[in-house]
């Protein structure tokens, strides 16, 4: 384990300073393990909300007043001067992975992140954007391409901002392995979009939380982009397979072509909770990896110190709760 990895698990001793940080969307899955993170290295820390009423889960990951909630919305520039002032970093988090009422691609991820990244310049503070990796201008999804206008847009406004691009996010709350293995329990069949071919770099919630809050001990590159993924490259079929061991459940996989996907996913998606999007689906056409140029670079958790977690050290501790009796059930591998 390197040094720098060893003094990240050394700081939950550490007092709480005078440093304050500003961090929107830190109700979010991400989000809570990020103020978890920086908590722990002894910040202060100003968490914006749309609905401070529900993330009173967030005080007891730090000490009596060291966290506080308050409300702010990225689509109203001015909650969010009002949610930076005084700061001495910001990050902000904010995304939607589908869009629903005025929760919009661009206003969120275009307009919500110019306004975070303009307040964080005028305040002259740093700013640690979190972008995807499947941010592209010409993605076949929406979702890519407002996160790639999403990243000019926080460039032109601060441009000394760290970006990090994770790949697939998972951890306990997680919206893909906790999604499927969901689907697993009430269908003896999970679709393969697109032959199930598309390859993915899941990395671990906690990693890119360190990795957040090593950027804002200022250990990142100014104005760089970071890209986010674990140590294994697996296809989505892959996924589901190590998904349906771990649940201790055996489903048919069945390929199904996009152009089918997308179709099935238009007649549902209007439904609360839908499995799939149609710009998710889209999503699916295009590989989720760290470049090689990230890699070369040491634009990647190892550039910023972090070891990457495995699958198999973090997925049992979870999706246990999906298999027939619990943490008792007998797994056969």
């Amino acid at each position: 384990m390197s040094d720098a990895v060893v003094s990240d698990l050394a700081v939950t001793d550490r007092p709480v300073s005078d440093s304050l940080v500003t961090v929107f969307g830190g109700s979010g899955f991400l989000g809570r393990h990020v103020v978890r993170a920086l908590a722990l290295r002894g910040y202060r820390l100003r968490v914006a909300v749309r609905r401070p009423e529900l993330a009173g889960f967030l005080q007891p990951l730090g000490y009596v007043g060291q966290i506080q909630v308050v409300q702010a919305n990225v689509r109203f520039p001015e909650s969010v001067d009002r949610a930076v002032a005084g700061a001495s970093a910001v990050v902000n988090l904010v995304g939607v992975l589908a869009e629903t009422g005025k929760q919009r691609y661009d206003a969120v991820h275009v307009a919500g992140a110019r306004a975070v990244a303009s307040a964080a310049a005028k305040a002259g503070v740093p700013l640690v954007h979190i972008s995807a990796i499947g941010a592209d201008k010409s993605s076949p999804s929406g979702y890519g391409r407002s996160k790639a206008d999403g990243e000019e847009a926080v460039k032109a406004a601060h441009g000394e901002a760290v970006i990090m691009r994770p790949s697939v996010v998972f951890g306990p709350e997680d919206t893909f392995f906790n999604r499927f293995a969901s689907m697993a329990q009430l269908s003896p069949v999970l679709p393969l979009i697109g032959g199930g071919v598309t390859r993915f770099q899941p990395v671990f919630v906690g990693d890119v939380a360190m990795a957040v809050a090593r950027a804002v001990d200022g250990k990142a590159k100014a104005g760089a982009t970071y890209e986010l993924g674990g140590p294994e490259v697996r296809t989505f079929k892959e996924l589901m397979q190590l998904m349906l061991r771990e649940i201790g459940a055996k489903k048919t996989l069945l390929s199904v072509p996009f152009g089918l996907a997308s179709l099935m996913a238009a007649l549902t998606q209007w439904i609360p909770g839908a499995p799939l999007t149609t710009d998710q689906v889209a999503m699916l056409k295009a590989d989720n990896v760290v470049s090689e140029g990230a890699k070369t670079e040491g634009r990647t958790l190892e550039g910023l110190g972090v070891m990457a977690t495995a699958l198999r050290v973090e997925l049992p501790t979870y999706l246990w709760r999906f298999r027939k009796a619990g943490q008792f059930t007998q797994l056969e591998f």
